[in-house]
């Protein structure tokens, strides 16, 4: 008796080990997987990196946005963890697992993920507008070679404005402005209806809101001059040739016209 009993307890515990015991992994497919996915966010890095100035603060933080929803996603997760030999949080990347309960609620999830790929192949089709493939690949080379100059050249001890003004900086920046409007031909257009619904609010006079802004934005003026001054080294010069300085002080300009 006392025999037999050990000989079932044995068998459990075999039955225990083959059920719990290591899964294969697919280490390659994570491998690709996590290096597609640090191509993405390293693109979307570099955009956030070209967005530079006060006025496109939101569109900074949306980039930032997307790339913590990439670095958070189960499946790059997943991939992270196979390819540093760790067991997958999530479940992803695994070759050989248990039989799957045939309940109709846990199956739910596994239809919504082609949907999800749907959506995700969708949303790059928008991005890509009427860019070829060639074209996307060459915007995103041509911003990181922007980043990469920039850096070489701050490392020279160039001015912002100086970097600005780099005969290369200048051609890759037109030639991003080219391949952008392709991408997004709709974007001009967006920019003039709002240029021109600006221009007619402009001869209203001030609201109260307005009037509390305007000090607000000579102050915003002032610090960043100062800004560009004490930490970028501008001169006078560079300082009115900077972009987000004359776009800064035009409003200011206008609310002040509005004001008198």
């Amino acid at each position: 008796m006392t025999a037999a009993k050990a000989q079932a307890e044995a068998g459990m515990e075999l039955f225990k080990s083959a059920e719990g015991g290591p899964r294969e992994l697919d280490v390659a497919a994570a491998e690709l997987y996590k290096t597609q996915m640090e191509q993405r966010i390293f693109v979307l890095e570099a955009e956030a990196a070209l967005l530079t100035g006060k006025d496109n603060k939101k569109e900074r933080a949306t980039k930032g946005k997307e790339v913590s929803e990439l670095k958070g996603e189960a499946r790059y997760v997943d991939a992270c963890k196979v390819a540093k030999g760790l067991e997958p949080k999530h479940g992803n990347f695994v070759k050989e697992q248990a039989p799957q309960p045939t309940s109709k609620v846990e199956d739910a999830p596994a239809a919504a993920v082609p949907e999800k790929k749907k959506e995700v192949a969708k949303k790059t089709k928008k991005e890509e507008g009427g860019l070829t493939a060639a074209e996307t690949q060459e915007l995103e080379k041509v911003k990181q070679d922007i980043i990469d100059r920039k850096t070489q050249l701050k490392a020279e001890g160039l001015s912002g404005g100086q970097q600005n003004k780099d005969p290369q900086v200048v051609e890759w920046v037109n030639r991003m402005a080219v391949l952008k409007q392709k991408q997004d031909p709709g974007g001009a257009e967006e920019k003039k209806d709002k240029d021109a619904s600006k221009k007619k609010s402009s001869k209203a006079p001030l609201s109260k809101d307005e009037q509390k802004d305007l000090g607000q934005r000579e102050l915003e003026v002032e610090q960043y001059k100062h800004k560009l001054k004490t930490e970028f080294g501008y001169s006078k010069k560079e300082m009115l040739a900077d972009p987000d300085l004359q776009e800064m002080e035009a409003k200011l300009t206008e609310l002040h016209k509005r004001a008198s």
